[in-house]
């Protein structure tokens, strides 16, 4: 059986892959990932040599990440499966999601890539509204879908977590796999711990959740792994109006029934700053290259 370094080499003449702002292509694509290097405990040799300066270009990212986003307006983060046809129900149930936040006032932002990620920024975009996408080095490259607006492309899923968290006032989670399970429990425990507050997480496609929610309540509520109190984190819907309808209720909401108005002022400061943020961005280019090379140099 072909691995996926296999299938990749195979394939090397028609493959991009982005690390941050750098783009490789043919023969210049390595067989692993920057993930991969930070999270193999074989090469133990090279931690000491390495990771020290991995931290770097690790801090680097959030520089980039913070400032990119900085001026964002409330936004809402949709997660949902890559391999999602675009004739699929999660696809136009993703569309009209994003369509009517972006007509609540709120950007959206989604993992950058195709299937539910691409109908969620085409719905925001075409509404008017703002479509952000925060990708992340595999070694299947997805690439960034022509929807997004404003893009981010991250080398860890650490850093990457934390900016769909940071610039989010809540998550709509679509039909999806490990990687759409992994951001859902995620905030949920977030919420759970107080980490976060006032984060609602809304769960569309009753005939895909409700095995999931039946299986929290007769197991885990039951065996006492978790309390009643937990499973009113979630809410659960069809209804694109009532999934938004319980954005604004649980965020909060000028008179308008838009997002604060004070919040989404925000993005007003954003040509103001604009100088400020291609500055920041420059110094954390440099950070990340300067890592780059002295990595290079001790390995």
């Amino acid at each position: 059986m072909a691995t996926v370094g296999a299938m990749v080499r195979k394939n090397r003449d028609n493959v991009v892959r982005h690390r941050g702002a750098v783009t490789l292509r043919g023969e210049a694509i390595p067989p692993t990932t920057a993930d991969q290097h930070l999270l193999d405990s074989r090469a133990r040799a090279d931690w000491k040599q390495k990771d020290a300066w991995r931290a770097l270009r690790i801090l680097s990212e959030f520089v980039e990440g913070f400032d990119t986003l900085a001026d964002l307006p409330p936004a809402v983060s949709i997660f949902g499966s890559a391999r999602a046809k675009v004739d699929s129900p999660e696809c136009e149930l993703a569309e009209r999601l994003a369509g009517a936040l972006a007509r609540a006032g709120y950007a959206v932002i989604t993992g950058g890539g195709p299937g539910v990620m691409e109908a969620s920024n085409k719905g925001a975009r075409e509404a008017g509204g703002l479509s952000v996408g925060l990708g992340i080095e595999l070694p299947f490259e997805q690439g960034m879908n022509d929807w997004v607006e404003i893009g981010i492309d991250f080398r860890y899923f650490f850093a990457r977590k934390t900016m769909f968290v940071k610039y989010a006032q809540a998550f709509c989670v679509l039909p999806g796999g490990f990687g759409t399970m992994d951001e859902l429990f995620e905030a949920l425990t977030l919420v759970q711990t107080g980490k976060v507050t006032r984060f609602p997480v809304v769960l569309l496609g009753t005939w895909y959740w409700q095995g999931l929610v039946d299986w929290m309540r007769e197991a885990m509520l039951a065996e006492n792994k978790i309390g009643p109190a937990d499973l009113e984190l979630l809410c659960l819907t069809d209804d694109v109006d009532d999934a938004v309808r319980h954005i604004l209720e649980a965020g909060g909401s000028d008179s308008s029934g838009s997002p604060d108005a004070s919040a989404r002022a925000s993005s007003a400061a954003s040509s103001e700053a604009g100088s400020e943020a291609a500055g920041s961005e420059a110094a954390g280019s440099e950070v990340s290259e300067a890592a780059e090379t002295i990595e290079e140099s001790a390995g």
